[in-house]
């Protein structure tokens, strides 16, 4: 048999001249650590049966900690075997209930609960988990996975028989905690909660996650149980402080974990650029709402090319990809430039059709079926690559894997060595490629290596004070169990204000004994908040002819992707939305020359200051903001070249956004002395604006779709031309606060990105945006740069 090139020779080949950078890990041997005294003996013969003869350092730590009773946070790389430092603990636990004087605890069983971000890592390591207690021939050990999928008889088992239950937060939040009484018997027996991929929840989505785990630790101290928590994260800044404050307590109650004894093969990570082109016109989106101008290849063409010759190679291999919409094109052009004739030198006819078969999307929205044959087909190796959204980032156990694609900068430094860290798994060696988008950030870093690899891995951020987040979780907690002064710390309330406010809004009720949940509201209290940050709702997508329903769409999303009108894609198929009315939007297939792009309508108000700034003539703010988004209409655009072929209106309701923001404004006499006439103050703040929320994320742990923005020549709060950023998210996130907080370096960046890129009038590697609701326009790249050089020339030095 010949030997396979190297994948890092298949993507070269011909390509040389796109390569920036290419960063070398060493591989690292392994630090064997002993298997501790109380460890069960049939576990550690089931792990010794899977070629597990001794465990590493790193895991004997944090198992033991967790042993002991300790709150544990164990922070290190992909494939480092985070999973045995948790299940040693809880499975011996439960074999071996723990000593007590009390006779209530020993007559309790000891459980688990596991919780992760996705459905798909939660099956994965319950199939692992079923793998190595069968491998132990240890039969008393009951695990099941229970989600919102899960049907109501298997939810019945769990809860009366289960030793160990992995779920996710959100059905935590929407049913074990809603339920808790039917729940009591594992409430009771909690000894251990698992977080896994504690790094994913961050902004919004961790600060909720933060008050359901104070909430269910809550519930189970009312049982009467004393829960141990183990999270288990990727590499990531501040782990144990990051952990105190997910859990409420004092960072010296977590014991952290850090240092990585497991072997790793040699690692290679490629910074990537598309070349330059003229005529050529981009594959497709780098996400839904994308504009497809510029004068670079689309990273999505450049990874759907990378992927057909790696797998041509025969490397197994992942492509993550932005969108969903951007895995369905790259599965489909893989596939397609794979069967097109293709065949090895020597080879026979038809080998291209039969790779073609081999290569699959992957993404949320999805039926739970098709994503479980999808896991199955990857990890038994009848697919050979999948392109997929960051739902494949997490731990899912995907050994045996190449390389890896990502397609455009994944937001932070902790996504990037997660997706990375998916190739040369199990010590093997592995290539990743980062293919920069036309982002100005992603411009930005691949050819300033040294601020991906020599800065800091990012904190962790989320703020569970949050009162928009909180207000609800308090009034889900009044509800399951009535809130006490005593609660006040446990939720960091400095006083009861927050409780009285609820109270004064109907929301609860105040009795001597605490605060009680207004039963005679209509709503149910866990209703109140999405833990996603989104709509509440899913709107099924569901194929008119035969009432077959294709997969579901975000609340939050849908008006702008499955609108009357629209072109919705499903495993390389077109459908087009025929209806869309009360969460169901009804398809027929379609196969049309073109695809659809929304039109959105945005304002924003001011609605109150929480800090300032002035620097000279430019004044900052930052505060709670309003912004009042609608969809108007759509564009139909040509394929390939997405030219636009037609435009529509649509009739659709108005959504409103309670966030925080930081904006900034420069009065108009200000600009006209800078050389910025009347004229061209829109296009040039657009410009600016656009640039801005692109180089937000080299401070700030989030990416630009995490952010949104607005450019007004007057605005009616500031009397002034003035640029906002704010948090896409109720409440907000942090995001833009760490922009106001470090404005001078983001601006200062900005104007940077904008100089050094070799347009002449703006492209998307600088100005253009992917999400403008204005087609990027209008647009003034040297307005850009005279607006943002003034405001740094304001700046002070302190700034």
């Amino acid at each position: 048999m010949s030997r396979k090139r190297n994948p890092l020779d298949v993507v070269l080949t011909g390509r040389r001249d796109r390569l920036i950078h290419l960063h070398q890990i060493p591989a690292r041997d392994g630090q064997h650590g002993s298997w501790p005294q109380w460890a069960d003996p049939e576990l550690v013969a089931a792990y010794q049966v899977r070629g597990i003869e001794d465990p590493w350092q790193h895991q004997t730590a944090a198992a033991e900690a967790a042993w002991a009773g300790q709150h544990v946070v164990l922070a290190t790389a992909t494939g480092s075997g985070k999973s045995l430092a948790a299940w040693l603990p809880a499975i011996s636990a439960i074999r071996r209930p723990r000593q007590s004087s009390r006779i209530s605890t020993l007559s309790r069983r000891p459980t688990v609960l596991y919780l992760s971000p996705t459905k798909a890592l939660a099956a994965d390591q319950a199939q692992g988990l079923t793998e190595l207690l069968h491998s132990g021939g240890i039969k008393d050990v009951r695990v099941t996975t229970c989600d919102g999928d899960t049907p109501i008889t298997e939810r019945d088992w769990a809860r009366d028989h289960a030793d160990i239950v992995l779920t996710n937060p959100d059905f935590v939040h929407f049913s074990m905690l809603a339920g808790h009484r039917r729940w009591h018997r594992l409430l009771r027996g909690l000894r251990y909660i698992v977080l896994d991929e504690a790094h994913a929840y961050r902004g919004v989505f961790g600060a909720h996650v933060s008050l359901v785990l104070r909430r269910l630790i809550r519930l189970a101290e009312h049982y009467g149980a004393d829960p141990s928590v183990l999270l288990t994260s990727a590499t990531t800044g501040e782990p144990a402080r990051t952990a105190s404050r997910m859990l409420g307590v004092d960072p010296q109650q977590v014991t952290a974990v850090v240092t990585d004894t497991a072997p790793a093969g040699r690692r290679q990570i490629a910074l990537w650029q598309p070349p330059l082109v003229d005529a050529q016109a981009p594959l497709a989106a780098e996400n839904e709402d994308e504009e497809l101008v510029g004068p670079r290849r689309s990273a999505l063409s450049e990874v759907g090319e990378l992927l057909r010759d790696l797998v041509r190679a025969g490397h197994p291999t992942l492509a993550f990809v932005p969108s969903r919409l951007g895995a369905e094109v790259v599965a489909e052009y893989t596939r397609d430039h794979l069967d097109d004739g293709w065949s090895p030198p020597g080879g026979s006819p038809g080998v291209g059709a039969d790779l073609a078969a081999k290569v699959a999307a992957y993404r949320g929205g999805y039926l739970p079926e098709e994503r479980r044959e999808l896991e199955r087909a990857l990890r038994t190796g009848d697919l050979l690559a999948l392109a997929t959204t960051n739902a494949l980032e997490l731990g899912v156990d995907i050994a045996g894997l190449d390389a890896v694609l990502i397609a455009g900068w994944p937001g932070t430094r902790v996504s990037l060595w997660q997706q990375a860290g998916r190739a040369g798994r199990a010590g093997g060696e592995g290539l990743a490629v980062l293919v920069a988008s036309d982002n100005p950030l992603d411009g930005y870093l691949v050819h300033h290596p040294e601020a991906i690899f020599e800065a800091g891995i990012e904190v962790t951020t989320f703020d569970p004070t949050n009162p928009y987040v909180l207000g609800p979780h308090l009034c889900a907690a009044a509800a399951e169990v009535p809130l006490t002064e005593s609660d006040l710390d446990r939720f960091q309330l400095a006083d009861s204000s927050l409780l009285e406010e609820l109270t004064t809004r109907g929301l609860l009720r105040r009795r001597a004994r605490g605060w009680y949940w207004n039963y005679s509201r209509p709503e149910r209290p866990t209703d109140l908040t999405d833990l996603r940050g989104g709509a509440s709702t899913q709107v099924q997508v569901v194929e008119a002819q035969t009432g077959r329903v294709l997969g579901t769409v975000d609340g939050d999303r849908a008006d702008s992707s499955v609108h009357t009108g629209a072109i919705y894609i499903h495993q390389g198929r077109s459908y087009r939305v025929e209806s869309y009315a009360d969460d169901v939007a009804l398809v027929i297939e379609a196969t049309v020359p073109y695809r659809t792009r929304a039109r959105t309508a945005k304002a924003v108000r001011i609605l109150g200051q929480e800090e300032t700034a002035d620097w000279g003539p430019v004044r900052w703010g930052y505060g709670p903001l309003e912004v009042v988004s609608q969809v108007t209409g759509y564009d139909r655009r040509r394929l390939p070249g997405m030219e636009i072929v037609g435009s529509y209106p649509l009739d659709l309701p108005e959504r409103m956004l309670r966030t925080t923001g930081c904006w900034w404004s420069v009065p108009t006499e200000v600009l006209t002395e800078a050389g910025v006439g009347a004229g061209d103050v829109p296009g040039a703040l657009h410009a600016a604006e656009h640039a801005a929320i692109g180089l937000l994320g080299l401070i700030a742990t989030c990416d630009r779709w995490d952010i949104g923005g607005l450019s007004t020549a007057m605005h009616a709060d500031t009397f002034a031309p003035t640029v906002f950023v704010y948090d896409g998210f109720p409440g907000g996130a942090g995001f833009a606060q760490r922009g106001f907080e470090a404005a001078r370096t983001w601006i200062s960046a900005t104007r940077d990105a904008i100089a050094e890129c070799r347009c002449a009038g703006g492209c998307p590697s600088c100005v253009q945006s992917p999400k403008c609701g204005n087609n990027n326009s209008p647009l003034d790249k040297g307005g850009a740069l005279a607006v943002l050089g003034l405001v740094l020339d304001a700046a002070p030095a302190s700034a």
